[in-house]
């Protein structure tokens, strides 16, 4: 059952408003699914007065985004996204400490902003895993992927659907969990080995379990929150938690240095800390593990404690030395070994 939610949108609507937020529009970069991204400048919109601009992209494409801008930048806020881009963002001094309280938080999102000096907070948990289509298996008479590993099998050459690191975070997150669990010479082995079996490589995180709802590829990888709510939707797919581990993100929110909307973009990390914010997720299937513990939840999220995960470095894999070298040795590697690149 869904927890009870403390935290009024009335209340929450009046705290914001006695923090004298002068602001009458925020820009926000999300890189969450695009229904959130919308049902949340909505609402913040309808409880705050302020409107918001909102544009949806991928963690990759925004850190290069507010790279470009450093000194003159065009968002206020970036929310959502894997954390590793965010912490990098906050070691580069590309975004600034919000003075947001976060003692009512879980410790893993504390540890974020810890982390940062308060540059990036956790809003979110995301686990990362496979997911395959049940009809095209049987159709095809393959063997049900169970690990990593499987990934490699001959069966599934053209099978296999991922994202481009350079681009998704969901990518990367599957590059650096693997390095961690296998070592990195043995990972990007793994990871060439896969290339083969690989038909696309994808801008976004989610898109390729997406496309394995819809029978146009038969296996993903991905976030786990992503596949439940395709299968909570009635896609013929199954959900899977690799055997020998698995790693996850913790998806942030950052305010961008050199806002001149300072108030208004405090406000916002306000409000998607709430727990009345982070259970409105719901609305538009969204069913990853939120960070403030009094927020709504559904029964059939993914749960930490039923999936062997590894003990996920952000220290090291959230900084920007080890992503541009792992991604270069990516593209040298593995980049070329297969799968068709979007657009």
């Amino acid at each position: 059952m869904m927890r009870a939610v403390s935290i009024s949108a009335i209340a929450l609507a009046a705290s914001l408003s006695a923090g004298a937020v002068t602001a009458q529009s925020l820009d926000v970069v999300c890189s969450n699914e695009q229904a959130w991204c919308d049902l949340m400048a909505q609402n913040f919109g309808i409880d705050t007065g302020i409107d918001v601009a909102m544009v949806r992209k991928s963690t990759g494409e925004v850190l290069a985004q507010i790279r470009a801008e450093a000194g003159n930048p065009k968002v206020d806020v970036w929310w959502g996204g894997t954390g590793d881009p965010h912490l990098i963002a906050a070691n580069e001094g590309l975004s600034v400490a919000s003075g947001a309280d976060t003692s009512q938080l879980l410790g893993w999102a504390q540890n974020m902003s810890d982390m940062t000096e308060g540059r990036a907070i956790g809003v979110h948990v995301g686990l990362l895993g496979m997911m395959y289509n049940t009809e095209l298996l049987e159709q095809k008479g393959m063997p049900v992927p169970s690990c990593w590993r499987d990934l490699t099998k001959p069966e599934y050459q053209g099978e296999v659907t991922v994202s481009n690191p350079q681009s998704s975070g969901t990518a990367y997150t599957q590059l650096a969990t693997l390095v961690q669990l296998f070592g990195e010479d043995e990972a990007f082995a793994l990871l060439g080995d896969i290339a083969r079996n690989v038909n696309q490589n994808t801008r976004s995180g989610s898109a390729p379990s997406r496309m394995v709802a819809r029978g146009e590829s038969t296996i993903s990888v991905g976030f786990m929150h992503d596949m439940v709510n395709l299968k909570k939707q009635g896609f013929p797919v199954e959900i899977v938690s690799p055997c020998e581990g698995t790693g996850y993100e913790t998806g942030a929110v950052s305010i961008i240095n050199g806002t001149p909307n300072f108030d208004a973009a405090k406000a916002w990390v306000d409000y998607v800390l709430s727990a009345d914010a982070q259970s409105r997720g719901l609305e538009v299937g969204v069913f990853n593990i939120p960070s403030h513990p009094e927020a709504a939840t559904d029964p059939e999220a993914p749960d930490m404690a039923s999936v062997k995960l590894i003990d996920y470095d952000f220290a090291t894999y959230g900084s920007s030395e080890t992503r541009e070298r792992l991604l270069q040795r990516w593209e040298a590697e593995v980049k070329s070994q297969g799968g068709n690149f979007e657009e």
